[in-house]
């Protein structure tokens, strides 16, 4: 996995050893629900969760910069939210924050290096973000990084409560960012 630097964060691959850091915010209830999943129960389910991440490769861990400190993950996934539009080159943001560095602007930090490593190092034609309805401080991330809004749909929170909520889908594509890029010097 690529390694990948901000001014002020590194967006490294997991290492097993990262699950005790990563269990202190992932055991958090304001942290898991709010991206529709259950608080982790053990430092062995986080584990997992890092081995998952492993495997997958598309998720870094979020880490400050200089202090080496892990405080969240920021995914790329492979995922088509319109199924009218399957066959473009795509992929899907996903991030959380441990609540200790709530307010700082990590978020849409990591969010606009994922943007620029997404069009520019993978040629991806269009980023998708979404977040369920009950989620401010994910809204206004996706505000701040510029996405536009596509649509909503209804998902069964099965790894939480099995509820079923609101997720807004919000997009940017390869010639939205390259516009952005252009007139503003990035994103």
């Amino acid at each position: 996995m690529i390694l990948l630097d901000t001014e002020r964060l590194r967006l490294r691959a997991f290492q097993l050893d990262d699950a005790e850091a990563m269990h202190r915010y992932a055991k958090n209830n304001r942290v898991g629900p709010m991206a529709g999943w259950a608080p982790h129960e053990s430092v062995d389910e986080t584990r997992d969760v890092i081995r998952m991440f492993q495997q997958d490769q598309d998720v870094w861990a979020i880490t400050l910069k200089a202090t080496g400190e892990l405080i969240g993950s920021i995914g790329l996934h492979d995922r088509r939210p319109d199924p009218d539009i399957q066959h473009d080159n795509q992929r899907e943001i996903g991030y959380v924050l441990s609540p200790d560095h709530w307010g700082r602007g990590y978020v849409p930090e990591a969010v606009r290096e994922l943007l620029r490593h997404g069009f520019v190092d993978l040629g991806l034609e269009r980023i998708w973000c979404g977040y369920f309805d009950f989620n401010d401080r994910s809204r206004r991330v996706v505000e701040k990084c510029g996405f536009t809004y596509a649509f909503t749909t209804t998902q069964e929170l099965t790894r939480l409560d099995g509820r079923t909520v609101r997720s807004l889908v919000y997009v940017i594509t390869r010639d939205d960012y390259d516009n952005r890029s252009s007139l503003n010097g990035g994103i």
